[in-house]
């Protein structure tokens, strides 16, 4: 069955009654290059379990079913994921399990017994053992991109990198550098290495959103965190972000209640300009100033 054809998904949806959900982001690819270039973004290998998240009909799913060893597809939509899986029946394509689930439900993400219980493939039950080497690739509703990248970003159990279709601005404010930052920029930076691989036009999807996407590649995934404190440094980077147009000096003063002339010095002894805003500074250099800031031994800190 052709995935890529808008006449027949529209088929599909009139078979079974029913309409593309805006509230849900349900914007089909019909364009197969544009899934080849998420696959390939991905870099997988048959020893890869690959955590897909809103697979739809599945046009993705089953690309990532050809190259990975399993497939677990997270579905908030029960009657898509009972599409989905009629899909999988009749290409007899055994390495797929649907999960019916919305996945920001799960507060503290842990690839265990609770997702693997929940599957089901080849008509058996998943092992309920940790999953191991795992890949997050996913063709994702737009307005749940922050929180789904804050949640694996932040687990226990981060995956080996992550590849998502997001809107094209998204991609565009988490990739920014110096002296252009923001905040999901930091946040992002902080813990891994984000990069465009490549944009794709609206005019690639059915129905038609209203804006561009880019297919965005994170990697290196908690390699450069250990040993900084993550609550003081985010503390920092939400007080320097608070009133972006004005001085970061100000800023700090005022949200983490430092003496002026203590921020002052330690931007000195870091190179920092006095002057600067928040958009200013490297995720370095975030890391220095908050390390600085909340090692200094000042009835005033918070």
């Amino acid at each position: 069955m052709n995935l890529y054809s808008p006449t027949v998904i529209k088929s599909i949806f009139k078979k079974y009654g029913i309409k593309p959900k805006k509230y849900l982001g349900q914007n089909f690819v019909v364009n197969k290059s544009v899934i080849n270039n998420i696959v390939k973004a991905a870099e997988l290998n048959a020893a890869d379990t690959i955590i897909e998240i809103g697979p739809g009909l599945g046009a993705l799913t089953m690309e990532l079913a050809k190259k990975a060893k399993q497939v677990i597809a997270v579905e908030k939509d029960k009657i898509m994921c009972e599409i989905l899986q009629k899909m999988l029946q009749e290409e007899n394509i055994k390495n797929v399990a649907v999960i019916n689930a919305d996945i920001l439900d799960s507060k503290n993400w842990k690839l265990s017994r609770h997702w693997a219980e929940s599957a089901c493939l080849s008509g058996r039950q998943v092992s309920g053992e940790k999953i191991g080497n795992w890949k997050l690739v996913a063709n994702i509703p737009y307005y749940i991109t922050q929180p789904i990248i804050r949640l694996f970003l932040e687990s226990a159990e981060p995956p080996q990198s992550i590849t998502l279709l997001v809107q094209k601005e998204v991609a565009q404010r988490i990739c920014a550098v110096a002296p252009g930052m923001n905040l999901l920029a930091i946040s992002v930076q902080f813990y891994a290495r984000p990069e465009i691989i490549s944009y794709v036009s609206k005019n690639n999807f059915w129905p038609q959103p209203k804006v561009d996407s880019a297919i965005l590649k994170i990697t290196r995934i908690n390699k450069n965190c250990e040993q900084i404190d993550t609550d003081n440094f985010f503390k920092t980077a939400r007080a320097g972000f608070s009133s972006p147009r004005k001085m970061l000096i100000g800023n700090l003063n005022k949200k983490l209640e430092i003496p002026r002339e203590i921020i002052l010095k330690f931007f000195q002894n870091l190179g920092i300009n006095p002057g600067a805003r928040a958009e200013n500074l490297t995720v370095k250099e975030w890391v220095e100033l908050s390390t600085a800031l909340f090692s200094h031994p000042t009835e005033n800190m918070v």
